[in-house]
């Protein structure tokens, strides 16, 4: 999602009140992956045109900016910013695991590297990474169902992910709640020391484009606990028919 798209904090694992159910009672063979991939697909479409609103929270000052965002298949993506006006232009393409930004202040389409992916998106607590519903946690990750569980008439599942030791990423495992809609109701941010560092969690879930979504996400900085951004979904199209140059360096710079 990633937007995303797209999530709290786990002691051990939740503190919902719900019923428990045994892994030895879940009658499914769907995997965690699948589970995973399920969620993402339901969260992305085919294709999908959103446009949302970020809340960016401080102690002592509050931001708001509307944005529009574009996603094609698992690896395009474009989010873009129209209000308010002094950042209105500010972009970020995701295309086949590359991502730039451009910033009209100073007219640069700036290439992102991979080790800046996880730094903050405009001053949020979302990152380069969150913001283009970025797919990374299915081909650098291991995925472990830990869990399942009641939860207002909906089974939830508990995924842990456990980063590939190879993998090029800076979290030591993800946990993820996808309830069995594959509505994404939580996601946990976890350090190479065991650390919950961030959680973006669902604080609402409605119907949008003709499918249950998490219509608004916070993420919370667990270090700085009052501070903490939101993304509101205001309205949700999927699989739209969008044109080849939508993801292009040069819509990115110049859209018509």
């Amino acid at each position: 999602m990633s937007l995303l798209f797209i999530v709290f904090t786990l002691c051990p694992l939740h503190t919902f009140a719900s019923e428990a159910i045994s892994k030895e009672a879940i009658s499914t063979n769907i995997t965690a992956k699948e589970i995973i991939r399920q969620a993402m697909n339901h969260w992305r479409g085919v294709s999908s045109y959103s446009q949302m609103s970020m809340t960016i929270h401080r102690p002592d000052w509050q931001r708001i900016m509307t944005m529009q965002a574009w996603t094609q298949g698992d690896k395009h993506s474009l989010v873009r910013v129209i209000e308010p006006k002094k950042d209105a232009g500010n972009a970020t393409l995701l295309k086949d695991n590359n991502m730039w930004t451009f910033s009209p202040k100073i007219n640069r389409v700036i290439k992102i590297p991979s080790s800046m992916m996880n730094q903050s998106w405009m001053g949020s607590d979302f990152s380069n990474k969150d913001i283009s519903k970025s797919t990374e946690i299915l081909e650098q990750y291991e995925h472990q169902l830990k869990q399942v569980f009641k939860q207002d008439g909906h089974t939830v599942y508990v995924i842990i992910a456990i980063p590939n030791e190879d993998a090029a990423v800076v979290w030591g495992k993800e946990i993820l709640y996808v309830r069995d809609d594959f509505v994404l109701l939580e996601e946990q941010f976890w350090d190479q020391d065991g650390k919950l560092v961030k959680t973006m969690k669902a604080m609402e879930v409605a119907e949008l484009g003709g499918r249950m979504l998490a219509t608004r996400l916070r993420m919370n900085n667990h270090e700085k606990p009052d501070e903490w951004t939101e993304m509101a979904t205001k309205n949700a199209e999927f699989d739209v028919a969008l044109n080849a140059h939508v993801f292009t360096l040069s819509n990115l710079r110049n859209p018509r």
